[in-house]
């Protein structure tokens, strides 16, 4: 019946009231409109259909009303995303919603400059659990690490342990309204202890921290090498030179690379640690691992997907070692193009664990390094070869390099930060990063044409309110697209880019292309990939980090391999794949949301060792309330509006710019400024500047290096 009244209401929105939908329907038992009475009540409540004027039946989109998840900023307004746009919701017009709750949306403001909205239902909270300090000496306060968490709490416990100043809580969440009341679940440590900071974030954060018993006794039944029943039906490749490369302290080795002449060119072989022979679907490490979806990378730590006993272990391609691999192997011809692949299951024992650091440096010929790994030393050069081509032939179908830089943040023994530095990409990065793309790009064609069950990494073109947003920028800071936004392609992103490539304004216009691209996600549908320029593409190279890759080798072996192609199996694994995408893709968001918390806090700290200093920025950001600058160290401070003390400054929105009323003194994108740093605070994860008028002489601030 639920069905029935949707499908009807969705072809035919506004058109029925209860009388006429009955009458449509030909329901007259009384036992017949009580159903679909209900039926409708059920539908109303799920906000799948609202009623209208007139009693009227509505698709529950059509009165402007939505379903999603809400953002909320420490400032305390929040945003609501939609598949293709975001409503932005005023802190009064939050109701009692928090940071990350499903919620229901009435659209109020239908034009303008953006939508707005307000919160009419909170479906589910998905915060259970809040981390937080206690605070004082006699009577205690308890203050929450979740800025977004604007509430008043009680703490109804609290004579139960032992509290003293600093001392850090887990409290579970008993009443929802004002003051928020909270249970104490177990204190973890107080604030200034190493390594409470990150592990008060994962758990303010919901990161599943420990393995459970049941992972622990599977683990004990694998084997902690490959045996030769193992080996069976696979093609021993241990003959083969193979070698991996990857940073200096990485354990997780899930790729390995072989390369060799041929015919028509390169023999390239991407050989993947076979993480799904071990993980059998369903079972104990299995279901941990779809829970957690991602291992999460954070400055000192990482909590990964797979227990250590497989990451780190059996399954990481460690040198010298038999290792159980899935080889997509390609010949990659003059072009650059894959003219012929294979994909079988596979052996290895790479000879060398290589280094990013290393391989750059026999690549300028460093003369040690050359003759420590002379036997190697062809096969580095080839694979140098070999990437060129295939990065041109990805530059010429309009592959977006967005050339981000990333800070790398050190910390001592004792998780204290002692510097920030750029994160070094040279050649061996560029030539891995080719040859993954390659692979992915491969395996997703494959899987595509012979129609197999399978995820796929989607990245929609950007949706046109954004691009129009981007477009208006570029154009100010001096470049014009050309033709029809609505139809953009990846080559026009390309030629903004590459426009600004000796322009000082690169990282800015560059960031700002990044945020209006539509996010990447997990599907079952291949719908290509607009910032690789790629028709087809997944992720099948990081099976140990990530869960989307083991499920593409599972389908490899469980449909490909073994030649088994069942219809009604492959039915029930289309819905499975449409299931694990969108919940890998939450697991994302929430990895990435973690580890940028986790660097965001760490450059707080770092920063409060420098408050008072003057430092040369860029302006990144401006708002209505002030601008965003960012040091050459990736450390990103506000500038108030109240702290222009020179002037009253109004924001302009179609240029993007603050504008003085009296001295007409304008800020705009991309300027150099000079700041002072006026505070900087861990707990608060908020860094302040203030900007400095020039001086005529000896007007020198620091850079860091």
């Amino acid at each position: 019946m639920i069905e029935k009244i949707l499908t009807l209401i969705q072809d035919n929105s506004g058109k029925f009231d209860f009388k006429l939908l009955s009458n449509y329907m030909e329901l007259q038992k009384a036992s017949e409109l009580e159903e679909l009475s209900d039926s409708l009540e059920k539908l109303q409540e799920d906000f799948q259909i609202a009623i209208g004027k007139k009693g009227l039946y509505f698709i529950s989109e059509d009165l402007n009303i939505f379903k999603g998840r809400i953002s909320i900023n420490k400032k305390g307004f929040g945003f609501v995303d939609l598949e293709d746009d975001s409503i932005f919701i005023p802190s009064s017009k939050l109701s009692s919603a928090m940071d990350k709750d499903d919620v229901v949306v009435l659209k109020t403001s239908l034009s303008g400059e953006r939508n707005e909205g307000e919160i009419i239902k909170v479906i589910k909270r998905n915060t259970l659990v809040v981390v937080g300090s206690f605070v004082g000496f006699t009577k205690f306060r308890f203050e929450l690490d979740d800025k977004t968490l604007d509430k008043n709490v009680s703490v109804i416990n609290v004579e139960d342990f032992k509290i003293v100043d600093g001392i850090k809580a887990i409290c579970k969440i008993v009443d929802y309204n004002s003051p928020m009341k909270l249970e104490i679940e177990r204190l973890i440590g107080h604030k200034n202890d190493p390594g409470i900071d990150i592990l008060s974030i994962l758990i303010e954060k919901g990161v599943k921290l420990k393995f459970d018993d049941a992972v622990q006794r599977q683990l004990r039944g694998i084997d902690d090498h490959v045996t030769d029943v193992q080996k069976l039906n696979r093609t021993d490749l241990t003959n083969r030179m193979c070698i991996t490369i990857d940073g200096d302290d990485a354990k997780d080795l899930d790729d390995a690379i072989s390369i060799e002449l041929c015919e028509q060119g390169y023999k390239l072989g991407v050989h993947i640690a076979d993480v799904s022979f071990y993980v059998k679907e369903n079972s104990p490490i299995d279901v941990e691992a779809l829970t957690r979806g991602t291992s999460i990378y954070m400055v000192d730590r990482v909590v990964p997907m797979l227990p250590q006993f497989l990451s780190n272990g059996v399954c990481s391609l460690n040198p010298k070692v038999d290792r159980l691999t899935i080889t997509c192997e390609m010949i990659i011809d003059k072009n650059g193009d894959v003219i012929s692949h294979q994909i079988f299951p596979s052996f290895i024992k790479t000879v060398e664990r290589m280094t990013y650091n290393n391989v750059n440096k026999i690549l300028e010929g460093e003369s040690v390094l050359v003759r420590k790994y002379h036997r190697i030393y062809e096969m580095i050069h080839l694979m140098y070869e070999c990437s060129l081509l295939i990065r041109n032939k990805r530059h010429d179908n309009g592959a977006i390099d967005f050339d981000r830089e990333e800070a790398k943040i050190i910390v001592n023994d004792l998780g204290k930060v002692v510097d920030i530095k750029l994160r070094e990409r040279f050649e061996a990065e560029r030539i891995i990063e080719d040859f993954m793309v390659c692979a992915n790009e491969t395996v997703a064609a494959h899987m595509k044409w012979m129609q197999l069950p399978s995820l796929y990494r989607v990245h929609e073109k950007p949706v046109l309110k954004k691009m129009k947003e981007f477009s208006q920028i570029s154009e100010i800071m001096g470049y014009k697209f050309k033709g029809s936004l609505d139809n953009i392609r990846p080559k026009d992103m390309q030629r903004c880019l590459e426009s600004f490539s000796d322009d000082q304004n690169y990282p800015v216009i560059s960031s700002l292309a990044l945020r209006c691209m539509s996010k990447a996600r997990y599907d079952s549908k291949c719908l290509g990939h607009f910032g690789l320029a790629s028709e087809e593409y997944t992720h099948f190279t990081s099976p140990i980090r990530r869960y989307p890759d083991l499920v593409v080798h599972r389908m490899l072996h469980k449909y490909y391999f073994k030649n088994n192609y069942n219809p009604d199996m492959q039915i029930d694994d289309d819905l499975n794949m449409e299931n694990i995408g969108k919940l890998t893709s939450e697991s994302e968001k929430l990895a990435t949301d973690v580890e940028r918390t986790v660097q965001d806090m760490k450059k707080c700290e770092y920063m409060e060792d420098y408050v008072g200093n003057v430092f040369d920025g860029v302006i990144t950001s401006i708002t209505k309330f002030g601008m965003f600058i960012q040091l050459s160290n990736l450390v990103e401070g506000l500038v108030h509006i109240t702290n222009l003390k020179d002037d009253y400054y109004n924001f302009y929105p179609m240029n993007y710019t603050l504008k003085g009323e009296r001295t007409g003194k304008i800020y705009k994108l991309g300027q150099t400024v000079k700041i002072r740093v006026l505070s900087a605070s861990k707990e608060k994860r908020e860094i302040d500047f203030m900007i400095l008028a020039p001086k005529k002489k000896n007007n020198s601030a620091r850079r860091w290096r």
